[in-house]
Protein backbone atom coordinates (compact mmCIF):
# COMPACT_ATOMS: atom_id res chain seq x y z
CA UNK A 1 0.00 0.00 0.00
CA UNK A 2 1.35 3.51 -0.78
CA UNK A 3 2.63 5.56 1.88
CA UNK A 4 3.25 2.46 4.51
CA UNK A 5 6.06 1.87 6.27
CA UNK A 6 6.98 -1.30 8.47
CA UNK A 7 6.80 -0.95 12.48
CA UNK A 8 8.14 -4.45 13.15
CA UNK A 9 6.44 -7.64 13.31
CA UNK A 10 3.54 -9.56 14.73
CA UNK A 11 3.98 -13.75 15.56
CA UNK A 12 6.81 -13.83 12.47
CA UNK A 13 3.71 -11.39 9.84
CA UNK A 14 4.92 -7.90 8.71
CA UNK A 15 3.29 -5.06 10.21
CA UNK A 16 2.74 -1.68 8.17
CA UNK A 17 1.30 1.53 9.17
CA UNK A 18 -0.04 3.57 6.49
CA UNK A 19 0.57 7.52 6.69
CA UNK A 20 -3.46 7.94 7.15
CA UNK A 21 -3.52 6.07 10.19
CA UNK A 22 -2.31 8.86 12.06
CA UNK A 23 -5.06 11.51 10.66
CA UNK A 24 -7.25 8.65 12.30
CA UNK A 25 -5.19 8.44 15.40
CA UNK A 26 -4.70 12.18 15.96
CA UNK A 27 -9.06 12.64 15.64
CA UNK A 28 -9.59 9.92 18.27
CA UNK A 29 -7.51 10.96 20.54
CA UNK A 30 -8.82 14.69 20.29
CA UNK A 31 -12.91 13.89 19.85
CA UNK A 32 -12.32 11.65 22.94
CA UNK A 33 -10.23 13.62 25.14
CA UNK A 34 -12.48 16.18 24.92
CA UNK A 35 -15.36 14.01 25.70
CA UNK A 36 -13.69 13.14 28.68
CA UNK A 37 -12.69 16.29 29.77
CA UNK A 38 -15.94 17.26 29.85
CA UNK A 39 -17.33 14.16 31.60
CA UNK A 40 -14.71 14.12 34.23
CA UNK A 41 -13.40 17.56 34.73
CA UNK A 42 -11.38 16.13 37.68
CA UNK A 43 -8.58 14.51 35.56
CA UNK A 44 -7.55 18.09 33.64
CA UNK A 45 -6.67 18.64 30.18
CA UNK A 46 -3.55 17.12 30.23
CA UNK A 47 -4.93 13.58 31.71
CA UNK A 48 -7.96 13.76 29.48
CA UNK A 49 -5.81 13.69 25.94
CA UNK A 50 -3.15 11.26 27.19
CA UNK A 51 -6.38 9.05 28.23
CA UNK A 52 -7.84 9.51 24.58
CA UNK A 53 -4.53 8.75 23.00
CA UNK A 54 -4.76 5.31 24.73
CA UNK A 55 -8.33 4.95 23.98
CA UNK A 56 -7.03 5.48 20.33
CA UNK A 57 -4.40 2.82 20.42
CA UNK A 58 -7.06 0.44 22.08
CA UNK A 59 -9.36 0.92 19.18
CA UNK A 60 -6.38 -0.30 16.96
CA UNK A 61 -5.51 -3.02 18.69
CA UNK A 62 -8.53 -4.12 18.72
CA UNK A 63 -8.24 -3.87 14.86
CA UNK A 64 -5.15 -5.40 14.77
CA UNK A 65 -6.84 -8.53 16.85
CA UNK A 66 -9.19 -8.44 13.74
CA UNK A 67 -6.56 -8.83 11.29
CA UNK A 68 -4.70 -11.50 12.92
CA UNK A 69 -8.41 -13.81 13.90
CA UNK A 70 -7.88 -13.46 9.80
CA UNK A 71 -4.50 -13.93 9.75
CA UNK A 72 -4.37 -17.16 11.98
CA UNK A 73 -6.50 -19.29 10.26
CA UNK A 74 -4.99 -18.61 6.92
CA UNK A 75 -1.44 -19.80 8.44
CA UNK A 76 -3.63 -23.69 9.80
CA UNK A 77 -4.31 -23.82 6.08
CA UNK A 78 -0.75 -23.22 5.25
CA UNK A 79 -1.40 -19.92 3.56
CA UNK A 80 1.64 -16.95 4.03
CA UNK A 81 0.51 -14.17 5.67
CA UNK A 82 2.37 -11.44 3.77
CA UNK A 83 1.64 -8.28 5.58
CA UNK A 84 -0.91 -6.43 8.33
CA UNK A 85 -1.60 -2.95 7.68
CA UNK A 86 -3.25 -0.12 9.45
CA UNK A 87 -4.89 2.47 7.18
CA UNK A 88 -7.77 4.76 7.49
CA UNK A 89 -10.38 2.89 7.24
CA UNK A 90 -8.84 0.23 9.78
CA UNK A 91 -7.06 -2.79 8.91
CA UNK A 92 -5.52 -5.20 5.62
CA UNK A 93 -4.27 -8.60 6.13
CA UNK A 94 -2.67 -9.51 2.32
CA UNK A 95 -2.24 -13.41 1.68
CA UNK A 96 0.03 -15.13 -1.24
CA UNK A 97 -2.94 -17.16 -2.31
CA UNK A 98 -6.52 -17.88 -1.70
CA UNK A 99 -8.56 -20.47 0.44
CA UNK A 100 -8.96 -23.95 -1.67
CA UNK A 101 -12.27 -24.41 -1.03
CA UNK A 102 -14.73 -22.45 -0.40
CA UNK A 103 -15.81 -23.74 3.42
CA UNK A 104 -11.92 -22.49 3.90
CA UNK A 105 -12.28 -19.46 2.43
CA UNK A 106 -15.57 -18.94 4.85
CA UNK A 107 -13.47 -19.59 7.75
CA UNK A 108 -10.75 -17.10 7.19
CA UNK A 109 -13.37 -14.36 6.03
CA UNK A 110 -15.67 -15.16 9.43
CA UNK A 111 -12.61 -15.49 11.69
CA UNK A 112 -12.25 -11.64 12.17
CA UNK A 113 -15.36 -10.33 13.05
CA UNK A 114 -15.98 -13.30 15.39
CA UNK A 115 -12.78 -11.81 17.36
CA UNK A 116 -14.27 -8.78 17.24
CA UNK A 117 -17.71 -9.97 18.92
CA UNK A 118 -15.62 -12.53 21.29
CA UNK A 119 -13.33 -9.11 22.16
CA UNK A 120 -17.09 -6.88 22.41
CA UNK A 121 -18.34 -9.78 24.93
CA UNK A 122 -15.56 -10.01 27.16
CA UNK A 123 -15.31 -6.07 27.67
CA UNK A 124 -18.92 -6.23 28.36
CA UNK A 125 -18.48 -8.92 31.10
CA UNK A 126 -16.08 -6.72 32.67
CA UNK A 127 -18.45 -3.98 32.86
CA UNK A 128 -20.86 -5.71 34.28
CA UNK A 129 -21.96 -5.41 38.22
CA UNK A 130 -19.77 -1.98 37.50
CA UNK A 131 -21.20 1.21 39.89
CA UNK A 132 -20.18 4.97 39.82
CA UNK A 133 -19.17 5.63 35.91
CA UNK A 134 -15.18 6.05 36.03
CA UNK A 135 -12.95 7.28 33.69
CA UNK A 136 -11.30 3.32 33.34
CA UNK A 137 -15.17 2.03 32.83
CA UNK A 138 -15.88 4.73 29.75
CA UNK A 139 -12.85 3.72 28.12
CA UNK A 140 -13.54 -0.19 28.60
CA UNK A 141 -17.40 0.77 27.16
CA UNK A 142 -16.12 2.70 24.33
CA UNK A 143 -14.02 -0.24 23.27
CA UNK A 144 -16.62 -2.95 23.65
CA UNK A 145 -18.96 -0.38 21.30
CA UNK A 146 -16.00 -0.34 19.17
CA UNK A 147 -15.64 -4.14 18.35
CA UNK A 148 -19.65 -4.57 18.51
CA UNK A 149 -19.40 -2.08 15.63
CA UNK A 150 -15.97 -2.96 13.96
CA UNK A 151 -17.68 -6.68 13.83
CA UNK A 152 -21.22 -5.52 12.36
CA UNK A 153 -19.72 -3.12 9.49
CA UNK A 154 -17.22 -5.96 7.89
CA UNK A 155 -20.34 -8.49 8.41
CA UNK A 156 -21.71 -6.14 5.74
CA UNK A 157 -22.61 -8.51 2.72
CA UNK A 158 -20.22 -7.10 0.07
CA UNK A 159 -16.24 -6.74 -0.80
CA UNK A 160 -14.38 -5.73 0.10
CA UNK A 161 -15.51 -6.33 3.53
CA UNK A 162 -15.95 -9.68 5.44
CA UNK A 163 -19.21 -10.34 4.78
CA UNK A 164 -18.66 -9.85 1.29
CA UNK A 165 -15.82 -12.72 1.28
CA UNK A 166 -18.23 -14.51 3.08
CA UNK A 167 -21.05 -14.19 0.24
CA UNK A 168 -18.26 -15.01 -2.12
CA UNK A 169 -17.59 -18.07 -0.54
CA UNK A 170 -21.38 -19.43 -0.43
CA UNK A 171 -21.75 -18.48 -3.97
CA UNK A 172 -18.72 -20.32 -4.91
CA UNK A 173 -20.11 -23.34 -2.71
CA UNK A 174 -23.07 -22.95 -4.69
CA UNK A 175 -22.26 -22.43 -7.82
CA UNK A 176 -18.32 -24.20 -7.63
CA UNK A 177 -16.69 -21.21 -9.27
CA UNK A 178 -15.07 -19.03 -7.08
CA UNK A 179 -14.59 -16.15 -9.22
CA UNK A 180 -18.81 -16.03 -9.39
CA UNK A 181 -18.41 -15.38 -6.26
CA UNK A 182 -16.06 -12.56 -6.16
CA UNK A 183 -18.02 -11.29 -9.25
CA UNK A 184 -21.50 -11.20 -7.12
CA UNK A 185 -20.07 -9.99 -3.77
CA UNK A 186 -18.15 -7.28 -5.95
CA UNK A 187 -21.23 -6.18 -7.35
CA UNK A 188 -22.87 -6.37 -3.70
CA UNK A 189 -20.15 -4.46 -2.39
CA UNK A 190 -20.30 -1.44 -5.24
CA UNK A 191 -24.56 -1.17 -4.09
CA UNK A 192 -23.53 -0.95 -0.65
CA UNK A 193 -21.12 1.95 -1.49
CA UNK A 194 -23.56 3.77 -3.74
CA UNK A 195 -26.13 3.87 -0.58
CA UNK A 196 -23.67 5.35 1.59
CA UNK A 197 -22.42 8.11 -0.68
CA UNK A 198 -26.42 8.40 -1.56
CA UNK A 199 -26.87 8.85 3.04
CA UNK A 200 -24.26 11.13 2.59
CA UNK A 201 -25.17 13.39 0.23
CA UNK A 202 -29.03 13.06 1.26
CA UNK A 203 -28.82 15.57 4.28
CA UNK A 204 -27.74 18.53 1.43
CA UNK A 205 -31.77 18.23 0.34
CA UNK A 206 -32.93 19.04 3.84
CA UNK A 207 -30.96 22.33 4.20
CA UNK A 208 -27.78 20.21 6.14
CA UNK A 209 -24.24 19.36 5.64
CA UNK A 210 -23.14 16.84 4.11
CA UNK A 211 -21.92 13.35 5.82
CA UNK A 212 -18.69 13.73 4.41
CA UNK A 213 -17.68 10.28 6.95
CA UNK A 214 -20.32 8.09 4.52
CA UNK A 215 -19.33 9.53 1.56
CA UNK A 216 -15.60 8.42 1.97
CA UNK A 217 -16.61 5.17 3.49
CA UNK A 218 -19.02 4.72 0.45
CA UNK A 219 -16.18 5.93 -2.11
CA UNK A 220 -14.31 3.25 0.00
CA UNK A 221 -16.54 0.34 -1.05
CA UNK A 222 -17.55 1.30 -4.49
CA UNK A 223 -13.74 1.42 -5.42
CA UNK A 224 -12.80 -1.37 -3.93
CA UNK A 225 -15.47 -3.58 -4.53
CA UNK A 226 -15.42 -2.90 -8.49
CA UNK A 227 -11.33 -3.20 -8.00
CA UNK A 228 -12.39 -7.07 -6.98
CA UNK A 229 -14.89 -7.84 -9.38
CA UNK A 230 -12.26 -6.56 -12.35
CA UNK A 231 -9.87 -8.88 -10.70
CA UNK A 232 -12.31 -11.62 -10.46
CA UNK A 233 -12.70 -11.26 -14.32
CA UNK A 234 -9.45 -11.30 -15.55
CA UNK A 235 -8.54 -13.89 -13.41
CA UNK A 236 -11.24 -16.16 -14.95
CA UNK A 237 -9.79 -14.97 -18.48
CA UNK A 238 -6.44 -16.14 -17.48
CA UNK A 239 -7.53 -19.40 -16.01
CA UNK A 240 -9.00 -20.43 -19.36
CA UNK A 241 -5.60 -20.24 -21.28
CA UNK A 242 -2.94 -22.21 -21.23
CA UNK A 243 0.42 -21.64 -21.26
CA UNK A 244 1.15 -22.87 -24.26
CA UNK A 245 -1.80 -20.89 -25.90
CA UNK A 246 0.51 -17.59 -24.62
CA UNK A 247 3.66 -18.83 -26.24
CA UNK A 248 5.94 -16.20 -27.84
CA UNK A 249 6.17 -16.74 -31.54
CA UNK A 250 9.66 -17.19 -32.97
CA UNK A 251 10.61 -17.79 -28.96
CA UNK A 252 14.75 -17.66 -28.73
CA UNK A 253 15.00 -21.27 -28.54
CA UNK A 254 18.16 -22.76 -30.19
CA UNK A 255 19.68 -26.40 -30.44
CA UNK A 256 22.84 -26.80 -29.15
CA UNK A 257 24.44 -29.01 -32.42
CA UNK A 258 23.54 -25.89 -34.89
CA UNK A 259 26.47 -24.10 -35.88
CA UNK A 260 26.99 -20.36 -35.38
CA UNK A 261 26.21 -19.34 -39.43
CA UNK A 262 23.02 -21.51 -38.63
CA UNK A 263 22.24 -19.88 -35.27
CA UNK A 264 22.88 -16.33 -36.72
CA UNK A 265 21.30 -17.28 -40.18
CA UNK A 266 17.88 -19.30 -38.72
CA UNK A 267 17.74 -16.94 -35.38
CA UNK A 268 19.16 -13.68 -36.24
CA UNK A 269 19.84 -12.26 -38.95
CA UNK A 270 16.25 -10.92 -40.32
CA UNK A 271 14.61 -11.23 -37.04
CA UNK A 272 11.67 -9.40 -36.79
CA UNK A 273 12.83 -8.90 -33.35
CA UNK A 274 16.28 -8.50 -31.86
CA UNK A 275 16.82 -11.35 -28.89
CA UNK A 276 19.89 -10.77 -27.16
CA UNK A 277 19.75 -14.30 -25.24
CA UNK A 278 18.69 -17.36 -26.23
CA UNK A 279 18.05 -20.64 -24.45
CA UNK A 280 20.09 -23.76 -25.61
CA UNK A 281 18.14 -27.14 -25.65
CA UNK A 282 20.14 -30.29 -26.34
CA UNK A 283 18.43 -33.01 -28.89
CA UNK A 284 15.75 -34.00 -26.58
CA UNK A 285 14.66 -30.31 -26.19
CA UNK A 286 15.80 -30.24 -22.53
CA UNK A 287 17.36 -26.56 -21.82
CA UNK A 288 20.85 -26.97 -21.08
CA UNK A 289 21.82 -23.28 -20.69
CA UNK A 290 21.94 -19.87 -22.60
CA UNK A 291 23.87 -17.84 -25.32
CA UNK A 292 24.04 -14.26 -26.06
CA UNK A 293 23.71 -13.02 -29.31
CA UNK A 294 27.07 -10.85 -28.76
CA UNK A 295 28.89 -13.79 -27.73
CA UNK A 296 29.60 -14.95 -31.64
CA UNK A 297 31.40 -11.47 -31.67
CA UNK A 298 34.41 -13.58 -29.64
CA UNK A 299 34.88 -16.18 -33.03
CA UNK A 300 36.00 -15.24 -36.02
CA UNK A 301 33.72 -15.12 -39.02
CA UNK A 302 35.23 -18.01 -40.74
CA UNK A 303 35.27 -20.34 -37.73
CA UNK A 304 31.20 -19.89 -37.61
CA UNK A 305 30.84 -23.35 -39.67
CA UNK A 306 32.67 -25.41 -37.49
CA UNK A 307 31.79 -23.88 -33.77
CA UNK A 308 28.75 -24.91 -32.51
CA UNK A 309 26.31 -23.17 -29.48
CA UNK A 310 27.36 -25.75 -27.55
CA UNK A 311 30.63 -24.67 -26.79
CA UNK A 312 29.49 -20.74 -26.14
CA UNK A 313 27.02 -22.27 -24.22
CA UNK A 314 26.40 -20.59 -20.45
CA UNK A 315 25.47 -22.35 -17.33
CA UNK A 316 21.83 -21.08 -16.75
CA UNK A 317 18.98 -22.38 -14.25
CA UNK A 318 15.35 -20.98 -14.60
CA UNK A 319 12.59 -22.45 -13.41
CA UNK A 320 9.83 -23.75 -16.15
CA UNK A 321 6.42 -23.72 -16.35
CA UNK A 322 4.21 -27.15 -17.82
CA UNK A 323 2.24 -26.39 -20.99
CA UNK A 324 -0.95 -27.35 -19.33
CA UNK A 325 -0.71 -24.84 -16.65
CA UNK A 326 -2.73 -21.93 -16.70
CA UNK A 327 -1.77 -18.64 -17.46
CA UNK A 328 -2.95 -17.80 -14.07
CA UNK A 329 -0.49 -20.02 -12.32
CA UNK A 330 2.31 -18.82 -14.90
CA UNK A 331 1.86 -15.03 -13.25
CA UNK A 332 1.82 -15.98 -9.83
CA UNK A 333 4.91 -17.82 -10.74
CA UNK A 334 6.24 -14.77 -12.33
CA UNK A 335 5.70 -12.33 -9.80
CA UNK A 336 6.92 -15.39 -7.17
CA UNK A 337 10.33 -15.60 -9.09
CA UNK A 338 10.60 -12.29 -9.73
CA UNK A 339 11.04 -12.80 -13.92
CA UNK A 340 9.03 -11.32 -16.96
CA UNK A 341 9.56 -14.36 -18.78
CA UNK A 342 9.14 -18.07 -18.18
CA UNK A 343 10.18 -21.42 -20.84
CA UNK A 344 7.36 -23.25 -21.37
CA UNK A 345 7.68 -27.30 -21.17
CA UNK A 346 5.48 -29.98 -22.34
CA UNK A 347 5.03 -33.23 -20.73
CA UNK A 348 8.30 -34.55 -21.51
CA UNK A 349 10.41 -31.73 -20.21
CA UNK A 350 11.32 -30.56 -23.54
CA UNK A 351 11.13 -26.24 -24.12
CA UNK A 352 8.41 -25.99 -26.61
CA UNK A 353 8.60 -22.02 -26.61
CA UNK A 354 8.48 -18.37 -24.26
CA UNK A 355 5.79 -17.23 -22.14
CA UNK A 356 6.28 -13.55 -21.60
CA UNK A 357 4.25 -11.09 -19.16
CA UNK A 358 3.06 -8.94 -21.58
CA UNK A 359 1.95 -11.78 -23.91
CA UNK A 360 -0.57 -12.44 -21.09
CA UNK A 361 -1.33 -8.54 -21.28
CA UNK A 362 -2.18 -8.44 -24.93
CA UNK A 363 -4.48 -11.19 -24.55
CA UNK A 364 -6.33 -9.83 -21.90
CA UNK A 365 -6.72 -6.62 -24.06
CA UNK A 366 -7.93 -8.85 -26.65
CA UNK A 367 -11.17 -9.86 -24.48
CA UNK A 368 -11.75 -6.42 -23.64
CA UNK A 369 -11.85 -5.39 -27.31
CA UNK A 370 -14.13 -8.56 -27.88
CA UNK A 371 -16.67 -7.68 -24.64
CA UNK A 372 -15.61 -3.98 -23.46
CA UNK A 373 -18.48 -4.16 -20.81
CA UNK A 374 -17.33 -7.32 -19.22
CA UNK A 375 -13.56 -7.03 -19.27
CA UNK A 376 -11.41 -4.18 -17.96
CA UNK A 377 -8.06 -2.00 -17.79
CA UNK A 378 -6.09 -4.93 -17.10
CA UNK A 379 -2.36 -3.82 -16.94
CA UNK A 380 -2.31 -2.32 -12.86
CA UNK A 381 -4.62 -4.83 -11.81
CA UNK A 382 -2.50 -7.87 -13.69
CA UNK A 383 1.05 -6.11 -12.39
CA UNK A 384 -0.61 -6.58 -8.66
CA UNK A 385 -2.19 -10.09 -8.07
CA UNK A 386 -2.08 -10.83 -4.19
CA UNK A 387 -5.22 -11.72 -1.84
CA UNK A 388 -6.40 -9.79 1.10
CA UNK A 389 -8.99 -9.91 3.82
Amino acid sequence: MNGSFRVGSLFGIPFYVNASWFIVLALVTFSYGTELGANFPQLGVTASFALGFVAALLLFSSVIAHELGHSFVAMSQGIEVKSISLFLFGGLASFDRESKTPGQAFWVAIAGPLVSLGLFGILRTLLLGGGTLTPLTAVISLLASINLILALFNLIPGLPLDGGNVLKAIVWKITGDPYKGVVFAGRVGQIFGWLAIGTGLLPILLGYGPQWWNILIGSFLLQNAGRAAQSAQIERTLSSRTAADAITPHSPIVRSDLTLREFANQHVIGNTREWKRFLVVDETGKMIGAIAADDTKTIATSDWVKTTVAELTQPLTLETIAASASLLDALKMMERIHQNELPVADETGAIIGLFEKNTAIEILRSEREARPSETPETSDIIANNESSQ
